[in-house]
């Protein structure tokens, strides 16, 4: 495939000041000053991840995938046309502003805006954190991953899976469906919902400690009704992680542990155990279907479903080295 990993995420939000204190100091990511009405925000060493823009209030503006060259840009910018997608190639200014040598744009079958690019800039100075936190687990397995609310699953799956290249890694078909992709080792970099609706559900961003996560998950309780899921782990991707209502209207996703695959050996699979092991209260739901998704894990609980404890590498993180060395 020649996309490797989800590279970054931009969003429209005009809630600029609750948008930086919420990346800050509550997910800890690093602000990095732009022009006025623009922010970003570094993960590591590259030089931003995430970037909000204050022009309006649409949510997702885009998806941003990496490629490793310029030959395999081309080949997929090729694959597009052929198929009848309209590929725009980038401005020298945007790929400026994007912080990468090339890049293309063009849209899904629903309207989802995506850059695919190569060559991303790599920051001189270490990253630093808004508030002490071991690092995010990025690297070859990208910035994290991305969920879509999707009015109808099947119309998609040609674009995403045959034309992009995204290798299905699981899917479920109720209580709705779900269907998650790999792009790399990471289970899922790249998933869509069923829903009837088009926005997006939400991204997540996977920390080197569970402590991370727990920390995190005081100081979110601390904000009335910024939890939207509690704490609890997933199914399939076995991530540990909570949810938090965004000032824009969609989630995040808080997680440590996640599941890392082997692509040349994964099989594709239907899954029938719900998208949560245990805990996951989707706090914001009327209390049916917020039945409905207890239930389904109250029956794994009765029949004993496990997954494996994970076994997470350190990170490689020049900020905690430093913080560790200082001790």
């Amino acid at each position: 495939m020649d996309i490797t990993a989800l590279g970054y995420i931009g969003i429209k939000s005009s809630q600029a000041e609750q948008w930086g204190r919420m990346a800050t100091e509550l997910l800890g990511m690093q602000r990095i000053d732009r022009a006025a009405g623009m922010q970003a925000y570094r993960m590591d060493d590259r030089k931003q991840r995430l970037i909000v823009d204050g022009g309006g209030d649409g949510g997702l503006a885009v998806m941003g995938w990496e490629v490793g060259d310029a030959a395999a840009l081309a080949r997929l910018a090729g694959r597009l046309e052929d198929n009848g997608v309209k590929v725009i190639s980038g401005s020298q200014a945007l790929a400026d502003e994007r912080h990468v040598t090339e890049l293309i744009c063009f849209q899904d079958p629903a309207g989802n805006m995506i850059e695919v690019f190569w060559g991303a800039a790599v920051a001189s100075d270490p990253f630093r954190p808004g508030r002490p936190i071991s690092g995010f687990r990025t690297g070859a397995l990208g910035m994290g991953h991305v969920v879509l609310n999707v009015e109808e699953v099947e119309p998609l799956l040609p674009f995403y899976r045959d034309l992009l290249g995204f290798q299905v890694s699981d899917f479920g078909l109720t209580p709705y469906k779900l269907y998650f992709f790999h792009v790399n080792g990471r289970h899922h970099s790249f998933a869509m919902v069923g829903s009837g609706r088009r926005t997006l559900h939400h991204f997540m961003v996977e920390l080197g400690s569970l402590d991370d996560v727990g920390q995190g998950y005081d100081l979110a309780q601390l904000d009335d009704g910024r939890v939207a899921y509690t704490l609890g782990r997933h199914t399939n991707d076995h991530m540990t992680s909570f949810y938090v209502n965004t000032p824009s209207g969609f989630f995040i996703e808080y997680g440590w542990g996640g599941r890392v695959i082997d692509p040349t050996t994964w099989q594709p699979h239907e899954t029938f155990d719900g998208p949560s092991l245990w805990g996951h209260e989707r706090l914001y739901l009327p209390d049916e279907p917020r039945k409905r998704l207890r239930d389904m894990r109250l029956s794994a609980a009765a029949r004993g479903v496990r997954v494996p404890d994970p076994n997470v590498p350190p990170l490689n993180c020049a900020w905690l080295d430093a913080v560790i060395a200082q001790e």
